[in-house]
């Protein structure tokens, strides 16, 4: 395969992780705010305003679609700057920002919203919001990524290990809807703190007093927010007390109290491996400073995705029954 073959395959959706049409779509918006972003740089250099005609100087070695190609293909597969310099015969400086530049434009972008078009979710008070208005229930979870250990003697190097993984992490916590589309994705803090002190510090449990009508289901590591909000969040049902000696039906009571409340939330473990699927997610061996940044581009992408997934809609009570009797 020669340089010219491998451009043009790379932006095959195995490789930058979306369709041709999400790629369309991406350059659409991106486009003007990267070239606005570029205008102010230059004119900040300068220090006032233009002095030659538009399109005057030096010419980027990458135009935009190329960049925005060069980016994705990276937080898809982890191809380093190097690889992607000789494809595209430049050097990896030029690479590398490229990358910057272009990330944080995704970072920015938000979470799609399904069946609202081009409406955002950007904050935990934009996705309580939604939830009231279109009486949505969420689903909140919080997932760890490895990342490498902090140099010796660093202070705050503890801070990173994972009571539950035993490695070194950074966690973050992710709401979908029920049907596993991701509606916010953030709160990155060292793996060391607890799933339930990492989203409080965002401020969810003013966003549930603000909130009444919100839902949530929750698992065992958010007990305390369901200890709080008895009639807003739902946890897994408590083990019972001596449940050896406990009656049959209490037990298999328990277990089936378990089991639905474990279905109705699973859906939100759907959206975090749909993140993993990003090789970056899987175990990141950059800057820490930059996973925040990394993971909410990744996410945002995700989410553009899902949200165009068709809404699958519960079957009536008079249909099951129909149903039923016609079997």
């Amino acid at each position: 395969m020669n340089i010219k073959q491998a451009r043009a395959a790379i932006s095959h959706p195995a490789f930058c992780g979306v369709s041709p049409q999400h790629l369309g779509e991406l350059t659409e918006e991106l486009a003007p705010r990267w070239e606005a972003r570029c205008e102010f740089g230059r004119r900040e250099r300068r220090q006032g305003a233009r002095r030659r005609q538009a399109g005057a100087g030096p010419k980027y070695e990458l135009v935009f679609t190329d960049r925005l190609l060069v980016t994705l293909v990276h937080l898809r597969t982890g191809l380093t700057h190097e690889a992607l310099a000789v494809i595209y015969e430049v050097g990896s400086s030029t690479i590398g920002r490229a990358i910057s530049e272009i990330r944080l434009l995704l970072a920015e972008r938000g979470f799609a919203v399904p069946d609202r078009p081009g409406l955002r979710l950007r904050t935990l008070e934009d996705v309580f919001a939604y939830a009231a208005a279109e009486n949505v229930t969420l689903r909140i979870d919080g997932t760890e990524t490895q990342v490498r250990r902090p140099k010796a003697h660093r202070p705050g190097r503890r801070a990173f290990v994972s009571g539950k993984r035993k490695q070194n992490t950074i966690k973050t916590t992710t709401i979908s809807d029920h049907q596993g589309r991701t509606l916010w994705s953030g709160a990155m803090r060292p793996g060391r703190m607890h799933d339930q002190t990492a989203i409080r510090t965002e401020g969810i449990a003013e966003q549930f007093r603000l909130h009444p009508t919100v839902r949530a289901e929750v698992d065992e590591g958010y007990r305390g927010l369901a200890n709080e909000f008895p009639n807003q969040v739902s946890a897994p049902p408590r083990k019972p007390t001596d449940i050896d000696n406990a009656p049959l039906t209490e037990r298999y009571g328990w277990r089936e109290m378990r089991r639905r409340q474990s279905s109705r939330r699973i859906c939100v473990e759907h959206a975090n491996a749909e993140h993993r699927q990003w090789q970056p997610l899987q175990r990141y061996t950059g800057r820490r400073e930059e996973y925040g940044e990394i993971h909410r581009a990744v996410a945002g992408l995700v989410s553009d995705r899902a949200a165009k997934r068709a809404t699958r809609r519960k079957p009536s009570s008079e249909l099951v029954l129909a149903r039923s009797m016609a079997c």
